[in-house]
């Protein structure tokens, strides 16, 4: 499940995509306009920049911006960064991989096996859709409200 750091990520991610060419955008700005709390953000947008999706400059004209086009940035990158791996259980992951302590055998364990599918299904999508594309995406508005899904299927 995307955490909602993971989610305020994404929503900061956004953001800075919609910004011209050279345009910059100070952590406040962002929090703002997306109702993110700021201090969470500084945290966030540090990470981001730590891992290479973000730039930031100081003074005047500084704040953050994207370090790359949106277009070469992946939504399963910048998810790794803020949330960590994209597997729903330690077990099943590629990059963070941790025995279960109740499990005598990984390899022959369903739970282990169906989860890793999941895992790869889930890295399908996240690692071959861009930030461009995420922006685009038909409903986008709809995915980043509050509001329960259940409300928004009806």
């Amino acid at each position: 499940m995307l955490t909602k750091k993971g989610k305020y990520g994404l929503k900061a991610l956004v953001d800075l995509a919609k910004l011209g060419p050279g345009e910059t955008a100070f952590i406040s700005e962002i929090a703002l306009r997306n109702n993110i709390p700021k201090k969470f953000l500084d945290t966030i947008l540090l990470e981001l920049r730590n891992g290479g999706i973000l730039r930031s400059k100081k003074g005047p004209g500084g704040g953050y911006s994207l370090s790359h086009p949106a277009s070469e940035i992946r939504i399963g990158h910048a998810i790794r960064i803020i949330d960590g791996p994209l597997a729903p259980i330690r077990c099943a992951s590629r990059t963070a991989f941790e025995a279960c302590d109740d499990c005598a055998d990984p390899e022959t364990c369903q739970v282990r096996r169906s989860m890793t599918q999941v895992r790869d299904a889930i890295a399908a999508i996240l690692d071959t859709m861009t930030l461009e594309q995420f922006v685009a995406a038909p409903g986008l508005n709809d995915l980043t409200q509050d509001e329960p899904m259940e409300k928004r299927a009806s």
